[in-house]
């Protein structure tokens, strides 16, 4: 969620926060100590990188941007998440679950 939120162009940490919360349509709900962990992680694999610094009302606001290598990471397991509903709906419609599948498959 959050290499899907910096696809969309270099944020600091709200807004990350922010977009994913949004992206997610509230299902995921980010902490700030969780949030700049996977950061640092992301940053150290290679996937983000240090965009620039603005300071807004005496606060200082770090953004981040996705790489190539982050949106390569992103296209694949987006491709990856795409096969995986398209079973599950195909699993659905075997059981006659029209609701499920008409919702998956929108």
């Amino acid at each position: 969620m959050i290499l899907a939120s910096l696809a969309a162009g270099p944020r600091h940490g709200y807004g990350i926060i922010k977009d994913v919360l949004e992206l997610s349509d509230t299902a995921v709900r980010l902490r700030t100590g969780t949030l700049y962990g996977a950061l640092d992680r992301l940053s150290d694999d290679g996937y983000i990188e240090f965009d620039r610094e603005d300071t807004v009302e005496g606060r200082i606001r770090r953004y981040y941007r996705i790489t190539d290598t982050g949106i390569a990471l992103l296209a694949q397991e987006t491709r990856h998440r795409v096969r995986v509903a398209e079973a599950g709906r195909l699993r659905l419609a075997g059981r006659g679950a029209t609701g499920a599948v008409a919702e998956v498959g929108t």
